[in-house]
């Protein structure tokens, strides 16, 4: 049967190669985004127009992670339209690039508000539903980064993933009494296909850069440049999208609670095999062991 989902940040990359193939498999998709009528209408103008060439139900709603109020009023609009919401996917997500020590702490606050609040706002909104419904399914876009391979000048980023992957984890033991599922989708370096580089943002400070620039000439177009050399050539970002598809389509209950997408391989899955074990293993050693799979997983 299909669900009606919705997608934070679905205007480009991940997100809208993501509500494409959703919306393909017949479940209705909001692509949510923000200022959908100003910078982003072409968006919404080419969400509108996939969906009456593919005849799917394909949707766009004003999202803005930034605000708890823009939130509750996707949510709501989603609840009024479709009449249910099933999955909800974080996508959402901005990347600086630069010398750590050149980020004020205020530039790095604003990174953590997209990457990480924004998640918590999403979900203040969407929880209630899928908590009165007891079922549903929380999908969070991560980062091999969070435990895997961590090139230089890519910080801010990398510790606002590495705390959205916490808050993951712990939601996902506090929703499974509700019947709610969660994944986490782990994409590696895609360095074409979504915007993350090419939208990057970079400090304001620039007094700092000059020395960084003297010992590390040039690094930030090096480790571009080696994150896709490593990757193969045909491992398009549209297998991020395909991984999503998947857990969206597997049975309550069998979804899987972390699926790797790295073809780098900078050994995230490894050390997350590991660390997801560990986890397990505590909960079952405290007593605790239920809350690693959802109660009553039948949507």
């Amino acid at each position: 049967m299909g669900k009606t989902i919705v997608i934070t940040g679905a205007g480009s990359g991940f997100g809208a190669l993501a509500a494409r193939a959703l919306a393909d498999e017949g479940h209705t998709v909001y692509a949510a985004m923000r200022d959908t009528a100003g910078r982003n209408a072409s968006r919404v103008a080419e969400a509108e127009a996939y969906a009456a060439e593919h005849q799917v139900d394909l949707r766009t709603v004003e999202l803005d992670v930034l605000s708890q109020e823009s939130a509750d009023a996707a949510v709501a609009t989603v609840l009024s339209e479709a009449g249910t919401l099933d999955v909800v996917v974080h996508n959402a997500g901005h990347m600086v690039t630069g010398p750590t020590e050149a980020f004020t702490p205020e530039e790095l606050a604003a990174v953590y508000d997209t990457n990480v609040l924004g998640t918590q706002r999403v979900n203040r909104a969407a929880l209630p539903h899928l908590r009165a419904q007891e079922h549903g399914l929380v999908l969070w876009i991560g980062s091999t980064s969070t435990r895997g391979g961590t090139p230089p000048y890519l910080a801010p980023y990398f510790a606002a993933k590495a705390a959205m992957d916490a808050l993951a984890v712990s939601y996902a033991a506090e929703l499974a009494r509700f019947g709610i599922e969660t994944t986490i989708v782990v994409p590696g370096a895609f360095t074409s296909g979504t915007n993350h580089f090419a939208t990057g943002g970079h400090p304001a400070e620039q007094a700092v850069l000059p020395a960084y620039e003297e010992r590390y000439a040039g690094l930030m177009d090096q480790v571009a440049q080696r994150l896709a050399a490593l990757a193969p050539a045909d491992a398009p970002a549209s297998l991020v999208a395909d991984a999503i598809v998947e857990v969206v389509g597997t049975p309550p209950g069998e979804r899987p609670f972390r699926v790797h997408v790295d073809p780098a391989n900078d050994g995230s899955e490894e050390v997350s095999r590991v660390a997801d074990r560990i986890r397990a293993e505590f909960l079952t050693r405290i007593g605790l062991d239920d809350l690693l799979a959802p109660h009553g997983t039948a949507a």
